[in-house]
C-alpha cells in the first residue's frame, strides 16, 4: 500500500505592517487636529480682554463673528448684516429666548459692533453678550 504525503495546512498569520499603517495616519491626524492646522469652521479672532468677564451656562446660543476687512459671519457661515436677523429668526425656536455672542476682532471697529447691535436690537433680539477673554 502506498502512503501520500498529506500538504501541511498553512497556519493564520496576522499582518501587523498595515495596522502600523493605520494607526500612524491616525496618530498624524490627531496631532494636526489637536495643534490646529487643519483650519476650523470660522473665523479666528484675537478677543478683547476684560477683568470683569463671566462664563455663560450651556443654552440655546447663536455666534456672531465680526473680522476683518468687513467680514461677518454667523455660526461660522459668511452672512450680510441685511440678512442676519432673517437668518436668526430661522434658528429662533417659538417660545424660545435665543442667546446672541457677538465675538468680535480686537480689531474691528466699534461702530460696525454698535451697527450689527443696532440691527439686532431693531429686530427684537435682546440677550446679547459680547465674547472676550480674561487678561
Amino acid at each position: 500500500m502506498r502512503s501520500w504525503d498529506e500538504p501541511q495546512k498553512r497556519k493564520a498569520r496576522i499582518e501587523i505592517i498595515p495596522m502600523i499603517d493605520v494607526m500612524m495616519f491616525l496618530l498624524v491626524f490627531f496631532v494636526l487636529i489637536s495643534l490646529n492646522v487643519i483650519p476650523a469652521r470660522g473665523l479666528k479672532t484675537n478677543l478683547p480682554s476684560a477683568g470683569n468677564s463671566q462664563s455663560l451656562k450651556p443654552q440655546k446660543k447663536a455666534i456672531i463673528t465680526l473680522g476683518q476687512n468687513k467680514v461677518l459671519q454667523l455660526d461660522g457661515v459668511d452672512t450680510k448684516i441685511g440678512e442676519l436677523p432673517a437668518r436668526l429668526k430661522q434658528l429662533q425656536k417659538p417660545d424660545e429666548k435665543l442667546n446672541l455672542i457677538l465675538n468680535s476682532d480686537r480689531g474691528v471697529e466699534v461702530q460696525r459692533l454698535v451697527d450689527v447691535m443696532e440691527v439686532l436690537k431693531t429686530n427684537g433680539f435682546e440677550s446679547i453678550s459680547i465674547a472676550t477673554r480674561k487678561p
